[in-house]
């Protein structure tokens, strides 16, 4: 039988290893010179240029004339014969961006820190500007981008496009962010709530893999979730699906920001969870109250046990109604694990249908709480890009 490959430890593999050394740096840090690969790989200048020059002919990289410290160089980037996808994903606190191949490839990411109360105007304005940058700096051209995918905290209405509730986000109540985004970068754009675009990515890469039937449930400093069905992300008939943390549990609870009392979020979002450590704690962030439970704090801890049954009386109705294989935490509150995590299967099996809660598996999210929603978001913009070649071609 001839062999397929190099046969390991042959000079061949390692070659080949040492080129997905070069490959892997390229990818990491973005468009590099072959000094700089030298550097972050440990290679020697002289192998790192016959690689390189295999790397081009092979057409895994492209190569670009620059100028470094004073000097001429060769910028060395990946090669994107089908284009790039990108993603801008907003979190309460933050915007994170990433510039892809594909989903599974990201080429160059970066993340922003934004003002809790941020106006519409502004986020676009950053998003649209991160996106550029990560380009320039990748060693690509604007016109390399092929389509983007915008990922918002919020209720998304599909039929309008817009936010699709007063209360949550409202500094991007009534504006067409697909359509701004489309305008200042000049690709396809599609927006979608990012706990719709974690759900894809865990669905592609993490551990919905494979699932039927499932969810995926962020908790940060709001909660929502993003449901598979069929093995696909359901969005209902508006685009709004997914919106437990909008879900009653208590019809004479605190007033929720959407307007009704007693919502989920009001007993485990950001906002109660802190309010309720106030006075003994003073003013902390939901990351100080993450780090503190980790590390023992009994009151920290209280309040995320409390949390979690909260949780899980709210997913007794999913459970009963949508009979899910597998529900996944995510989101920054993911990292408490099973302190969230056990009082979620108690309720669980305290309120659900004996049936449906014994077949349910509830688990931390398999990608990192910062990474599932650009991976999802990266996976359809791949959707989008593909969408648009077809019609290119359609109309050609």
């Amino acid at each position: 039988m001839n062999p397929t490959g190099p046969a390991p430890g042959s000079q061949a593999s390692l070659r080949e290893m040492n080129r997905l050394r070069v490959l892997d740096a390229v990818r990491e840090h973005g468009a590099l010179t072959q000094v700089e690969i030298a550097g972050v790989t440990g290679l020697s200048a002289a192998t790192v240029s016959n690689l390189v020059r295999e790397l081009d002919v092979a057409g895994a990289v492209q190569l670009r004339p620059s100028i470094r410290n004073g000097r001429r160089a060769t910028q060395v980037s990946v090669a994107t014969s089908s284009g790039l996808v990108g993603a801008a994903v907003f979190g309460d606190r933050d915007i994170r961006v990433a510039i892809a191949t594909g989903p599974g490839d990201i080429v160059s990411h970066k993340r922003m820190p934004l003002p809790a109360d941020h106006a519409a105007d502004e986020g676009i304005a950053r998003a649209a500007r991160l996106v550029q940058e990560l380009l320039e700096g990748a060693g690509h051209a604007p016109a390399d981008l092929r389509a983007l995918v915008v990922g918002l905290p919020a209720p998304i209405d599909a039929v309008s496009g817009e936010v699709g509730s007063e209360g949550v986000l409202p500094g991007w109540r009534g504006v067409a962010v697909a359509a701004a985004m489309e305008e200042a970068l000049a690709v396809p754009v599609r927006l979608d709530n990012t706990a719709n675009l974690a759900a894809v990515g865990e669905a592609r890469l993490g551990a919905l893999q494979g699932i039927s039937t499932g969810m995926f449930l962020k908790v940060s400093y709001g909660v929502g979730a993003g449901i598979i069905i069929g093995g696909e992300l359901f969005r209902g008939s508006a685009g709004t699906a997914g919106e437990i943390g909008h879900v009653t549990i208590d019809e004479n609870g605190p007033v929720c920001r959407c307007g009704n009392r007693g919502c989920l979020d009001t007993f485990v979002g950001a906002n109660a969870v802190l309010g309720a450590l106030r006075p003994s704690h003073g003013a902390l962030t939901l990351r100080d109250v993450i780090a503190r439970a980790l590390q023992g704090d009994a009151g920290c801890r209280r309040v995320f046990e409390d949390a979690g049954r909260h949780l899980g009386v709210a997913l007794a109705g999913v459970v009963n109604l949508l009979n899910p294989e597998l529900v996944v935490l995510g989101g920054q509150v993911a990292r408490l694990g099973d302190l969230v995590l056990a009082p979620m299967r108690e309720a669980i099996e305290r309120c659900a249908i004996p049936s449906a809660a014994a077949t349910v598996r509830v688990a931390v999210a398999g990608l990192p709480p910062d990474e599932a929603d650009v991976r999802g978001g990266l996976t359809v913009a791949d959707q989008l890009r593909e969408s648009a070649e077809r019609a290119a071609l359609a109309v050609g």
